[in-house]
């Protein structure tokens, strides 16, 4: 079944539909109806606009290509598995949630609570802008996805980044079995609470990261205007550049070429920092 250049605005327009292809078609208009396609199954979506409310409830097997999400489309996707979504703008505050098996490439999303209690998500070559991004979700894996926004990936679990770069204050807080790899992260007091991060050629920008972690790794990585790391922290790190400063590491070993200050005023700080180009080291 194929539906093309049709508009629809009434409440739950395409209610159950399944195996249908819908193409060049707007959801918008007075009658200003929700939910226009719930409860769904192998739907594809291409050149579409969606500017009302709820559009993509419980659906089980959905392609979005080349489409628009406005600001107007809130709460697009909920309790929807088996997603696909390519080369679309998604533009609606709370865009993904409790959804499965997502993936997403080439896509532009502005969304504050962005994909919460999401499991199983692929993202590429996108572009994202939200507070409290992927909050409380699991097993993420991105590649190439640039994020600018606050309090993101806080509860995450299982999961792996690569040529990243986040913009982001309050990132990874209570992250368990997280790595982040050839990527650059931006922000205050990153990974607080985390259990089991690893990074590796990274560069990390920001004051007080990595408070309050246990079995935190940095693998070759750069920290730049970071001050008070790692309090209160198990922390095996190979830093390729200087740090402003070091506090209070509760256990392993820290090696770095210079520290402007190294502060241990508590007995439990039995973290080893040693100086020195960790090549020779």
């Amino acid at each position: 079944m194929i539906i093309t250049d049709k508009i629809y605005d009434e409440e739950r327009a395409l209610y159950g539909i399944q195996d249908v292809l819908i193409k060049d078609c707007s959801f918008d208009g007075p009658a200003d109806g929700e939910s226009a396609l719930k409860e769904c199954k192998d739907v594809t979506v291409k050149h579409c606009f969606f500017n009302l409310r709820y559009p993509f409830w419980h659906n089980d097997g959905l392609r979005i290509g080349a489409s628009e999400l406005t600001s107007s489309c809130r709460a697009a996707l909920w309790y929807s598995r088996n997603v696909e979504i390519t080369d679309s703008k998604l533009h609606g505050i709370k865009a993904l949630r409790e959804c499965s098996d997502i993936k997403l490439r080439n896509c532009s999303i502005l969304s504050p609570e962005f994909g919460w209690s999401v499991q199983n998500i692929e993202m590429e070559d996108c572009d994202a802008e939200s507070e409290y991004f992927m909050l409380r979700s699991n097993h993420l894996t991105f590649h190439n996805v640039n994020m600018k926004g606050k309090y993101s990936f806080q509860y995450i679990t299982d999961s792996t980044f690569e040529h990243c770069l986040f913009d982001t204050k309050d990132a990874f807080w209570h992250a368990e079995n997280i790595t982040i790899r050839d990527s650059i992260v931006k922000g205050e007091y990153l990974a607080w609470y985390s259990e089991h991060l690893t990074f590796e050629n990274c560069k990390i920008i920001g004051t007080q990261p990595f408070c309050y972690c246990k079995d935190l790794k940095l693998i070759h990585c750069e920290m730049i205007d970071t001050d008070l790391c790692f309090e209160r922290s198990e922390v095996e790190a190979t830093l390729t550049a200087p740090v402003i400063s070091i506090k209070n590491p509760l256990s392993g070993h820290i090696y770095v070429p210079k520290v402007g200050e190294i502060i241990m005023d508590i007995k439990e700080a039995k973290g080893e920092i040693i100086l020195g180009d960790p090549a020779v080291l």
